[in-house]
C-alpha cells in the first residue's frame, strides 16, 4: 500500500505548476482562498472550509524555498502557481489509503484492502481533481475519514467510542462545510441504522436466525449506539462544526448574515438554470456512473501559427494539444457498473432467501448447506450492504437536483462504486475456478491499462492531434 501511496503522491505532485494559469474552477476557489488572506470581502456560493485550507496551503507554499518558479497574479495577488495546488495534491493522495483502511475495518482482508486502495488510486477524476485548486476531494476525504472513525466507534467501547464519535461528528460536518452534498455520507450512515435496526427487530427468536458462518462485522453492533451518540455524531455536532466553519468568511464579509446568507446560497443554485445554455459541460445525474460527459478542465492547441502563450508549456512539436480532461478511467467506471448490478442481485437473493428461511424455518433443520449456499457470510453481506447503501446515498438524492450539475457530483458516490468493483475482482482472483481468476485478472489489467492510456489528458500532457482524438472514444467527451 505505501507503494500505491507514493504513486499517487508523484502523479499529483509531478509537473504541478504545469500551466501557470487559473484552470477551470480555480477561478473561483483559488482567489477565494486568496480573497481569505487579504481580507477581501466577496460573496461564496458554497460553504468555505475548502477555500481556508487552499489559502493555508497558499500561505505555507508562499514561504517554502521551492515551487516559486511560476508565479502569476490571476487569484488577486502575486502567487506561485504551486502555492495554491500543493494542499490539493497532498490531501487526494490520502484518499486511497483512506478508502483501503474503510475496507479493512469491515473484512480484515488484505488482499481486498489492497485491491480496494488500487482501484481508487487508479481513477482519472480523483488524479485531475488533486492537481488543482479545487474543492471536491475535500467532501469526499472529510466523508470518507467520518465514516472509518464511525465505523471505528463500532469495535470501541466506552470513552473510547464516545471520542471517535465525536471526532467523527467533526469530520461529517466538515464535509458538508465544503459542500451540502457531503450529507450523502451522514445519510448513508443513517440508512444503515435503519436497515440495522429493522434486521434486529425481525429476528425475533435464534430459531428463526442462520447460524452464522463468520466473524461478526462491526455493523452489527450500530444497535449498541444509544440515542445521545446518534444524535450527537450524526446531528449536534456535524452542525455545530457547519455553523463555526462560517465565522472566519463572515468576520470579512458580515452581510448578509450567516441565516440569510444560507437562504441566499440556496435560491442561487435553486434559481441557476440547467442545459447546455448554462454550461456546455452539464451532465444529467444518470449519465454520471459511465462517464458520457467528462468536463474539459484545459485544452489548447498549438501549432506554427499560434503566438505561444507564456502560460502554456513550449511545445517540443507543432502542432500539439494540451488538454486536462475531468473523465474518470473509463474501464475502471464502466466495470463498477456491472459490479453495481451483481452486487443488488446478490443482495436481493439474501433478501429473498432470508424471508423463506424466517417463513419456513424448518429449512435451516434440514441441513445446514442450505445457509452457506445461499447466504453470504454476515461480515460479507454488511460489507455490500454497506458500500451499496452509501452509493445510493450519496447518487440518488441528485434525481432531485433541477440546476445544471457535474459529472464531479459523483465523485463521493463513485468510491463506494469502485471498492464495490474491487470485491469483486478479489473474489474471482482467490475462485478455484479458472475462468473467473482470468474474468478478474483482465478486468484488473484493463483497469491498468486505461489509467496509462488515459494518463496523457488526466496530467495534461503534450500529444499530437491523432494521438489525442484517439483518446476521445465518443463525441460527448469532447
Amino acid at each position: 500500500m505505501m507503494i500505491i501511496f507514493l504513486v499517487s503522491l508523484g502523479l499529483r505532485f509531478w509537473g504541478l505548476s504545469r500551466f501557470n494559469l487559473l484552470v477551470f474552477d480555480e477561478v473561483y476557489y483559488a482567489k477565494f482562498a486568496n480573497n481569505y488572506l487579504t481580507q477581501t470581502p466577496f460573496f461564496n456560493a458554497h460553504p468555505p472550509l475548502s477555500q481556508y485550507i487552499i489559502a493555508i496551503g497558499i500561505w505555507i507554499g508562499s514561504r517554502l524555498p521551492f515551487g516559486q518558479d511560476t508565479v502569476n497574479n490571476l487569484a488577486g495577488s502575486t502567487l506561485s502557481t504551486w502555492s495554491y495546488r500543493w494542499m490539493n495534491a497532498l490531501t487526494g493522495a490520502f484518499i486511497p489509503m483512506i478508502s483501503g483502511a474503510i475496507i479493512y475495518q469491515l473484512t480484515s482482508r488484505r488482499t481486498y484492502t489492497l485491491l480496494a486502495t488500487l482501484l481508487i488510486a487508479t481513477d482519472g477524476f480523483f488524479l485531475v481533481e488533486s492537481r488543482y485548486a479545487l474543492n471536491n476531494i475535500y467532501i469526499v476525504i472529510f466523508g470518507l475519514v467520518a465514516q472509518l472513525l464511525f465505523i471505528l466507534s463500532l469495535k470501541a467501547k466506552k470513552v473510547k467510542r464516545w471520542l471517535l464519535l465525536i471526532s467523527s461528528g467533526i469530520c461529517f460536518g466538515a464535509s458538508v462545510a465544503v459542500k451540502w452534498n457531503g450529507l450523502g455520507f451522514i445519510l448513508g450512515i443513517v440508512l444503515l441504522l435503519i436497515i440495522a435496526w429493522i434486521i434486529q427487530f425481525s429476528q425475533t427468536s435464534t430459531e428463526n436466525r442462520p447460524t452464522p458462518v463468520s466473524p461478526q462485522s462491526p455493523l452489527e453492533n450500530l444497535t449498541q449506539l444509544s440515542i445521545l451518540q446518534l444524535v450527537l455524531s450524526l446531528g449536534v455536532i456535524p452542525i455545530l462544526f457547519y455553523l463555526i466553519a462560517w465565522i472566519p468568511h463572515l468576520q470579512i464579509s458580515p452581510e448578509p448574515g450567516l441565516w440569510e446568507l444560507q437562504t441566499t446560497i440556496l435560491n442561487y443554485h435553486k434559481t441557476l438554470g440547467n442545459g447546455p445554455d448554462i454550461h456546455p459541460y452539464c451532465a444529467a445525474w444518470y449519465t454520471w456512473p459511465l462517464t458520457l460527459r467528462p468536463l474539459a478542465y484545459f485544452y489548447e492547441r498549438i501549432d506554427h501559427l499560434t503566438n505561444l502563450d507564456p502560460t502554456v508549456p513550449p511545445p517540443n512539436f507543432t502542432p500539439v494539444i494540451y488538454d486536462v480532461h475531468a473523465m474518470g478511467n473509463p474501464p475502471l467506471w464502466w466495470f463498477s457498473v456491472g459490479a453495481i448490478i451483481l452486487t443488488i442481485l446478490v443482495l436481493w437473493q439474501r433478501i429473498i432467501t432470508w424471508v423463506k428461511i424466517k417463513n419456513n424455518p424448518s429449512i435451516l433443520s434440514v441441513t445446514s448447506v442450505y445457509v452457506s449456499t445461499h447466504f453470504l457470510p454476515k461480515v460479507e453481506f454488511w460489507l455490500l450492504l454497506y458500500l451499496i447503501v452509501n452509493w445510493l446515498a450519496n447518487w440518488t438524492p441528485w434525481m432531485t437536483v433541477t440546476r445544471c450539475v457535474f459529472l464531479y457530483h459523483y465523485m463521493s458516490a463513485f468510491v463506494f462504486a469502485g471498492l464495490i468493483l474491487a470485491w469483486w475482482i478479489d473474489r474471482w482472483l482467490q475462485s478455484n475456478l479458472f475462468h473467473l481468476r482470468l474474468i478478474g485478472a483482465t478486468i484488473l489489467g484493463l483497469i491498468l491499462l486505461g489509467f496509462v492510456f488515459w494518463m496523457p489528458i488526466f496530467l495534461g500532457l503534450p500529444l499530437s492531434p491523432e494521438q489525442w482524438k484517439i483518446r476521445m472514444w465518443f463525441s460527448s467527451w469532447i
